[in-house]
């Protein structure tokens, strides 16, 4: 499992599940119920660049953000310090 901490958004944190770069389950903690579920239900089971290219920018009122926009930050620092160290480890200690 995998928290981030929004910011900007009623939703105070996202829990993922990644599995390689899949993301299994995705929970929000706060925020607007029905929209979280939905996304839930779109995201699980595709591809983390699939979902930062979709939600990346979604706007939420004024914010500048979005609960949708938030996932895909999750998603650029999960891939970026989690997921890319994962391949760089394995590849002969580069």
């Amino acid at each position: 499992m995998y928290r981030y901490y929004t910011n900007g958004v009623c939703a105070k944190s996202i829990l993922l599940d990644i599995e390689d770069d899949v993301v299994l389950d995705v929970a929000f903690e706060g925020g607007c119920e029905g929209a979280l579920i939905a996304i839930k239900n779109l995201v699980r089971g595709q591809n983390i660049d699939y979902i930062i290219d979709t939600l990346e920018q979604v706007p939420c009122k004024m914010r500048g953000t979005s609960c949708p926009d938030q996932l895909a930050n999750a998603l650029k620092i999960y891939k970026e310090f989690v997921y890319n160290k994962n391949i760089y480890e394995g590849d002969d200690g580069y």
